[in-house]
């Protein structure tokens, strides 16, 4: 038995967990829903990245047994390509999960979405001060992350590509 679970701020990874719903008939949940996680024995966990860390992960987490599988899946405004990338958010996750849950074959990671005109007043405030500070960064300093920042600024980007999952529907049928 499988399920779906997801953290989502903004509604680009509910999308995604959605989706992922409908093509394969596993429930979708949100993980302030989710109760009973520990009678399954494949949790599909699809978080958001923010500031380093997979919205709703560690709570997911916490609720879960040794004894089941989870697969993660991370979406996220920078190419989720990107080698740098994958490494940085790897190593945060190695360092939020148990050692027995982490298997990089069963980490995955998808492209987001940012709508400027949608942000929290927080979080606004905090993609302001970030983009001040690396717009005054070389070009050679850039990172791939700064390089989105910089690139997506207070616009509307949506970078959703359903038929990425296809990797991710391999691994879980």
């Amino acid at each position: 038995m499988q399920i779906i679970i997801y953290g989502s701020q903004y509604g680009t990874t509910k999308r995604y967990a959605e989706h992922l719903s409908e093509m394969t008939g596993i429930e979708a949940l949100a993980f302030k829903e989710a109760k009973d996680i520990d009678k399954y024995d494949r949790v599909i966990f699809m978080g958001a990245l923010y500031a380093g860390s997979v919205l709703g992960l560690k709570k997911t987490v916490s609720k879960m047994s040794p004894r089941q599988e989870l697969v993660i899946v991370t979406v996220g405004l920078v190419d989720p390509t990107d080698p740098e990338n994958i490494d940085y958010i790897r190593h945060s996750i190695k360092e939020r999960v148990p050692e027995y849950f982490y298997d990089e074959t069963r980490i995955f990671h998808l492209h987001g979405a940012i709508d400027y005109s949608h942000l929290s007043l927080k979080h606004r405030m905090m993609m302001a001060v970030i983009h001040s500070k690396i717009s005054k960064m070389s070009e050679e300093k850039l990172n791939a992350e700064a390089k989105t920042i910089l690139a997506t600024y207070g616009k509307k980007e949506d970078f959703v590509d359903f038929n990425s999952l296809t990797e991710l529907m391999t691994a879980i049928v």
